[in-house]
């Protein structure tokens, strides 16, 4: 989208009533939540199709944030 474009958008939308503004701002959340779970479920089934279940996402993000450092008595001081 070009920036004249999107420039004008802004400028209609500054012009809207407070109550049609409301209304954009619950569609275009209406919108995004719809995306995103059409991404959430997509990503689901590939997970599925790959066999990752909850347990490999959970390891695998606590290996990221944690590091190599996780050993049973690190995981039981965090609780």
């Amino acid at each position: 989208m070009r920036q004249a474009t999107v420039e004008h958008i802004l400028n209609m939308i500054d012009q809207l009533s407070d109550r049609d503004r409301e209304l954009l701002q619950r569609q275009l959340a209406e919108r995004v939540e719809a995306e995103w779970r059409q991404e959430a479920e997509e990503a689901r089934r590939q997970a599925k199709v790959r066999g990752i279940d909850q347990a490999a996402i959970d390891a695998a993000i606590r290996k990221r944030r944690y590091g190599a450092r996780k050993s049973s008595s690190f995981l039981l001081m965090k609780d």
